[in-house]
């Protein structure tokens, strides 16, 4: 997430995500389309998705995390997967 680096602390919480949705979850699920991956390969990328969490808002609560990513409408990419083929 090489945007993070750059923009840091300078943008938004809200700007941050918009970036993350439009530029990275988009490639990355075009990419999954194309590669299967396995139940332990798609905890990992949650697993990945909830640290960038805990990283922008700076919290190791999952409960603030679950209630964040409700409040900006981001599900972690196994749920938007199966979304996307449901």
């Amino acid at each position: 997430m090489i945007f993070f680096s750059k923009v840091g602390r300078l943008a938004s919480e809200e700007v941050i995500l918009e970036l993350l949705k439009r530029k990275c979850l988009s490639v990355l699920l075009y990419e999954l389309e194309v590669c299967a991956l396995d139940k332990r390969a798609l905890r990992s990328l949650d697993f990945s998705f909830n640290i960038f969490f805990m990283k922008l808002f700076k919290t190791a609560n999952m409960e603030i995390i679950k209630a964040c990513q409700e409040m900006f409408h981001s599900e972690l990419p196994s749920v938007q997967l199966i979304e996307k083929y449901n």
